[in-house]
């Protein structure tokens, strides 16, 4: 490893021994960084250098109207909230800061600016409580938090001693979105327009990112300046392909891996735009595409399913690319955008452990029922228990390599998912003698009834199709007899019942779809299914229903 500029050693002090790394594939020109990189600067001082200082960099929505912020205006704003990180507030580089907004011009201003002072930025989702805060901010020992003032009642809980959540290392907190006097854009407006870019090593460390897993206690995936870089410029330049005319827009927080860089990073890598709005429904998410001319849209499956029959109504004739990834993209639900829409979505898997996607697919690559290949740079394989390849369309275990891995916070799940040099995110998969990938579940959720696996994903594709079913998700339940049995909870659309005779429906449906001994043996009607905020699906909280 390099030199670290870190005052504060706890992050590079805390990294797994190397021996537990996954082995990174770095011999390769598109990762080929200088030893010396700091990625704030990377993308905001290199997009300026290249010319786009004047374009927008920033689209944000004040007063119901568009308002631009450009490249050079963000820069400035940056610069001097990194003044205020260092001489008002005293941060030293290494220092770990938590974040703490929606997705908003002053959000991605306090990311950027820690980054660029050579903090250690830990951003954290906008619903998160005081007792989660509390577990974040105690594992990675932060000391500083910069936090959106209209979120500040959690965050208080955490500074109070009097709090059974109070955080003893969190010393001090300054408020973003807020013209108040100590405000970070108070102070900011003091400060000299330039700042000096912290001289990191490619390698030291500039984010802790939280896992957003649906059990669990959260994981901190340590990411490099250079693992920044990295995922703008291995799937965005090779699947995505984005220029400095596209328009960003999406749904996933910043504070979620899948959001900083398709919301953030992948844009300022070009010279390209991005909208943030902070709470987007379907029907607004579309409405944003119009009014901005938005060509390029990350979100979750949930949304392209709402969106589709609203389609019709707003003028979505920018649009270029949409990309999926948070959970698995039913069939189902890439031929109804596709139908609605004329455009082929771009499905993803990645990973908070790998910051981004790493396989993925566009256009005419993209082969029906797959997530598509390894995004160049990564390599992938399904291995079975003992870590062997198995043949081709045979289930295993995900595995991936890559030049970014998994490097867990002080946690002793580094070495279940880190295993011969592999990561093995916890999927199982197969894949074809083409190198096509095709989820199969959670390796954790495969159902085994009577001695057959059947995935749980699979089913629901198939309920998808129905035309009763708005949403639906199947997970196993214990069954004295045949150990699991396959149970449905489905969401239904406006105008149909959930009753006996629909029960007997949906379980024929499935029956003349897929192999008999994989249909739902339950099924339950409910309302809404039980999501995360980063849009995937609680099975855990679905098998406790």
């Amino acid at each position: 490893m390099q030199p670290s500029a870190h005052v504060d050693t706890f992050a590079r002090d805390h990294l797994p021994p190397e021996a537990q790394w996954p082995v990174l594939l770095l011999d390769n020109p598109d990762v080929a960084y200088p030893a010396r990189l700091n990625c704030a600067a990377e993308l905001l001082d290199r997009a300026i250098e290249a010319g786009h200082g004047e374009r927008p960099a920033i689209w944000s929505e004040v007063d119901g109207k568009p308002q631009a912020t450009t490249y050079a205006q963000l820069r400035t704003l940056v610069d001097r909230s990194a003044h205020v990180l260092v001489e008002d507030m005293g941060l030293k580089p290494g220092n770990r800061v938590l974040l703490r907004g929606p997705n908003t011009l002053q959000m991605a201003v306090a990311l950027l600016a820690s980054l660029k002072a050579g903090l250690v930025v830990v951003p954290t989702m906008p619903l998160l409580r005081a007792k989660e805060l509390k577990q974040i901010a105690d594992k990675a020992h932060v000391s500083a938090a910069l936090c959106d003032v209209r979120l500040a009642d959690e965050l208080a809980r955490c500074m109070n001693p009097d709090d059974e959540f109070f955080c003893a290392e969190l010393a001090q907190v300054c408020y973003f979105h807020d013209d108040a006097p100590g405000s970070l854009e108070s102070r900011a407006a003091a400060k000299p327009a330039e700042f000096t870019a912290c001289d990191t090593a490619s390698d030291d460390v500039c984010l802790i990112a939280f896992t957003s897993g649906t059990t669990g206690t959260p994981k901190g995936c340590m990411q490099f300046h250079r693992d920044v870089i990295t995922m703008c410029d291995l799937f965005p330049r090779h699947v995505l392909k984005p220029t400095a005319d596209d328009v960003f827009c999406g749904t996933p927080p910043l504070a979620f891996t899948f959001g900083l860089g398709g919301l953030l990073c992948f844009p300022l890598r070009v010279g390209a735009s991005t909208v943030l709005i902070e709470k987007l429904t379907p029907a607004l998410l579309l409405q944003t595409i119009e009014r901005f001319r938005a060509t390029t849209v990350f979100t979750a499956p949930t949304f392209y399913r709402q969106m589709a029959p609203l389609v019709k109504d707003v003028d979505i004739s920018s649009l270029r690319k949409t990309v999926s990834a948070g959970e698995a993209l039913p069939q189902a639900t890439r031929e109804l955008w596709r139908d609605a829409t004329g455009i082929e979505m771009i499905d993803g898997i990645g990973g908070t452990e790998l910051i981004h996607i790493f396989i993925s697919a566009a256009g005419g690559d993209v082969r029906p029922g797959s997530i598509g290949r390894a995004v160049p740079g990564y390599v992938v394989q399904a291995l079975d228990d003992a870590m062997q390849p198995v043949p081709p369309g045979v289930t295993g275990n995900l595995a991936v390599r890559g030049p970014t891995g998994c490097r867990y916070l002080a946690d002793e799940r580094q070495m279940k998912f880190v295993r011969d040099g592999w990561n093995l995110p916890g999927d199982a998969v197969t894949i074809d003698a083409d190198g096509y990938v095709f989820y199969q579940a959670r390796a954790d959720d495969m159902i085994v009834s009577s001695g057959y696996n059947i995935a749980g994903p699979e089913i629901e594709t198939v309920l998808m199709q129905h035309p009763a079913v708005a949403e639906c998700g199947v997970t196993g339940v214990p069954d004295e007899l045949r150990g699991q049995v396959v149970k449905a909870f489905v969401v239904l659309r406006p105008g149909f019942e959930g009753n006996e005779a629909m029960v007997a429906e949906l379980q024929s449906f499935v029956k003349n779809a897929v192999a008999a001994y994989k249909y739902p043996r339950l099924v339950a009607f409910i309302d809404a299914l039980p999501r995360t905020e980063t849009g995937k699906l609680k099975r855990s909280a679905l098998k406790t229903m």
